[in-house]
C-alpha cells in the first residue's frame, strides 16, 4: 500500500508507537538533518523533505505516479508530521533497526527505506 494511502488524523502520543525489539527512534540531530533529504522506499515511492519545510511524496509508476505535496514538521515525540495540500495529514516515526531505517505509520505499518 502506498504511504500516502495510510492517512491518519492526529498523531500517536510518545510511547504509543508500535515499536518492535531493536527499534530505536532517530535522534534529534538526525531529525534536524531531514531538511533537504529524500528517502526511497521499496514500493518505488520517494519522500522529499525540503529545506523550507515543504514535503513531497512521489508515487512509483506502478502505483499511479504523481506527487502529493504538503509541509512537514517534527513533533515533540520525534515523529514527522505532514499536512498535505488536500487537507489530510499524517504523522510517521522513523526508526533504526540494525542497519535499516524504517518508517512506521500510526497504524503500525512498516516501510523500510532503501
Amino acid at each position: 500500500m502506498p504511504l500516502f494511502l495510510s492517512l491518519m488524523a492526529g498523531s500517536a502520543l510518545a510511547g504509543d508507537w508500535p515499536l518492535r525489539p531493536g527499534d530505536t527512534a532517530l535522534a534529534q540531530d538526525e531529525l534536524d538533518a531531514l531538511s533537504g533529504r529524500s528517502f526511497r522506499f521499496y514500493d518505488g515511492g520517494e519522500s522529499l523533505y525540503g529545506s523550507d519545510g515543504a514535503y513531497a511524496y512521489t508515487y512509483s509508476a506502478e502505483n499511479g505516479g504523481g506527487t502529493a505535496w504538503g509541509t512537514y514538521r517534527i513533533a515533540a515525540d520525534g515523529s514527522v508530521c505532514v499536512e498535505f495540500a488536500n487537507g489530510l495529514g499524517r504523522c510517521d516515526l522513523y526508526v533504526r533497526n540494525g542497519s535499516r531505517v524504517i518508517l512506521i505509520t500510526e497504524k503500525g505499518e512498516r516501510f523500510p527505506v532503501r
